[in-house]
């Protein structure tokens, strides 16, 4: 008999204990798994735009999350984190948790920071992964109107003429414009000299100032001054023509083969994330770019509206980051 109870004891002891360690991990084991099993996040989406409030990119950002979090039924709250040329920003993304609860909202700088800067605090590639592509914009080449030239390939000849006499404008060392101009340089066979300025807006009226020569711009900075006469337009530096100036032919048809040198926003997430959140996330941005009052908001800017996939985005990001680090390393330019 006290066998038998004492046995009884035991059993009773080990399904207790079984029974408590099973409740000591289950909370972890659900822990671990709820990224996993979730289908959308639960918390309000921290956007982050690693660029000051108001500009460009914000402005986009703020608009195509504000009909996201309609679609999504989600708050999204935008945070401004400028600074080292979005450095800052990108690399607190790059610090969040793959839930789904921040978001990165980035342009061209992403993909030239990736070659340009020689010990980024976050990986470019392995660190992120694309959620979509929302848009792509054209450039324009500008000239200003005393310059004697009427097409890309007279820019061209007259530069082939005057070494280093040309002179161009740019926002910044290791900016959009800036590169945009070696890879013309480059692949045209001329050498311009770079005049530097902090910022588009103060390149672009010294060039209507005849202080600078030439710069790329977008069009919807460079349309009132065209309008009005005090700058030249060129070429057109997408692929193809732009609704917003039809005449004017691209570079790659006019001058140069295969030229290409665009703007973009694209949405990142941090790496690990699970499909299902990016897929709902990616499907919000889409839906988002399909409203009349955005689409006709983004053609008017000089747009080009794309809404891609993640993998059709990634492809596009690669490519981007594979194209400005040849111009960089043939051009041998440095941040400042």
């Amino acid at each position: 008999l006290i066998n038998i109870m004492a046995a009884r004891t035991r059993i009773t002891f080990s399904v207790v204990s079984n029974l408590l360690m099973a409740a000591m991990l289950l909370p972890l084991l659900s822990e671990a798994q709820t990224p996993y099993q979730q289908t959308h996040a639960t918390r309000p989406i921290r956007l982050i735009v690693p660029y000051p409030a108001s500009g460009g990119t914000d402005i986009v950002a703020r608009a195509v999350s504000a009909l996201m979090a309609e679609k999504l039924g989600q708050t999204i709250v935008v945070d401004n984190r400028p600074g080292a040329g979005s450095i800052i920003g990108v690399d607190l993304a790059a610090k969040s948790l793959p839930d789904a609860h921040t978001l990165l909202f980035v342009n061209l700088a992403f993909a030239i920071n990736a070659s340009l800067v020689a010990k980024l605090p976050y990986d470019s590639l392995k660190d992120f992964y694309p959620v979509s592509l929302i848009d792509t914009q054209p450039h324009v080449l500008l000239v200003h109107p005393s310059l004697p030239v009427k097409s890309t390939l007279e820019l061209i000849s007259l530069a082939r003429s005057k070494p280093n006499q040309i002179t161009y404008a740019s926002s910044g060392f290791g900016t959009g414009p800036h590169l945009a101009t070696e890879l013309f340089s480059m692949l045209s066979g001329i050498h311009l000299q770079h005049i530097p300025y902090k910022g588009a807006a103060p390149a672009l009226f010294d060039v209507m100032g005849a202080h600078a020569l030439m710069t790329f711009s977008t069009i919807v900075t460079a349309m009132p001054y065209l309008q009005s006469g005090r700058l030249k337009v060129l070429g057109v530096t997408s692929a193809k023509r732009t609704p917003q100036l039809p005449n004017i032919p691209t570079i790659a048809e006019s001058a140069i083969d295969h030229f290409e040198a665009i703007g973009w926003h694209l949405f990142l997430i941090r790496a690990g994330t699970p499909p299902p959140l990016i897929k709902r996330l990616q499907s919000a941005a889409v839906s988002a770019l399909k409203d009349p009052s955005l689409k006709e908001r983004l053609l008017s800017d000089g747009a080009d509206i794309t809404g891609t996939g993640s993998e059709e985005a990634m492809s596009f990001l690669k490519t981007e980051i594979s194209r400005w680090a040849k111009v960089i390393q043939a051009s041998g330019i440095k941040p400042q």
